[in-house]
């Protein structure tokens, strides 16, 4: 049921893995200019998800109690110390690998094509979407982790859960997923990518991770908003 996951997570980890080898042979300056097209990149996409928005009420009451709870949780803090003992271990500056991990997982998970994928697996299709979006992962990963180190790489694991996490509720509720929550979903992550964009260029130093279950209430709102 999970097959397309498996084939997304392994391409990632590949290409992951080669473009932790194109970085270490790459100079500091080269490494600086691909931080800053990831972080461009990063705003654009936000960008033309959240305007896919159809109701931006939810949207934003999630990103409004989705932070505050993120906020209380200290989410935030329990990644950085996360991150610092990971980071420790392989030798990686806990910020950046932290920021890598984030940043990977947002853009690889995100966008709708990741929903729809999971309703197509989930119910019984073949998942030519999750085929599709290997190959665009793989190759972004490549160039994600020659500019973000090894936290790319390690994006493979929430990567995992999340997928699969979907997968298998699409195998008990996709029929009944509607197409307010799959926009609403992309719209927030969205929302929350330009952040990260912002925080990749240095413009701000946004909590990005403390803004996570803000996804969560998404699916919370928009299935009390149907039922209303």
């Amino acid at each position: 049921m999970i097959t397309g996951t498996l084939i997304n997570v392994a391409a990632v980890a590949i290409g992951s893995l080669a473009g932790l080898i194109f970085h270490a042979r790459l100079p500091s300056r080269f490494t600086e200019i691909l931080f800053q097209a990831i972080g461009l990149f990063t705003i654009v996409l936000g960008i033309s998800m959240a305007l896919k928005a159809e109701e931006w009420i939810l949207v934003i009451l999630s990103l409004i109690i989705g932070s505050i709870t993120g906020e209380l949780l200290r989410l935030d803090r329990f990644f950085d110390q996360l991150a610092d003992r990971l980071g420790k271990r392989f030798s990686a500056e806990s910020a950046v690998f932290n920021e890598g991990l984030l940043t990977a997982f947002l853009l690889f998970c995100m966008g709708s094509m990741t929903i729809l994928g999971a309703i197509e697996e989930g119910l019984g299709g073949k998942p030519e979407l999750y085929y599709i979006k290997s190959l665009m992962d793989g190759i972004s990963s490549v160039a994600l982790a020659s500019g973000l180190g090894l936290g790319v790489l390690f994006s493979i694991i929430p990567l995992f859960i999340y997928q699969a996490g979907l997968t298998l509720l699409a195998a008990n509720f996709g029929e009944f997923m509607p197409s307010l929550m799959i926009t609403g979903i992309s719209a927030t992550g969205g929302v929350i990518l330009i952040g990260l964009g912002l925080n990749l260029l240095k413009i701000s130093n946004l909590r990005i991770l403390n803004m996570l279950p803000s996804l969560f209430l998404l699916v919370l709102f928009t299935w009390i908003y149907q039922l209303l």
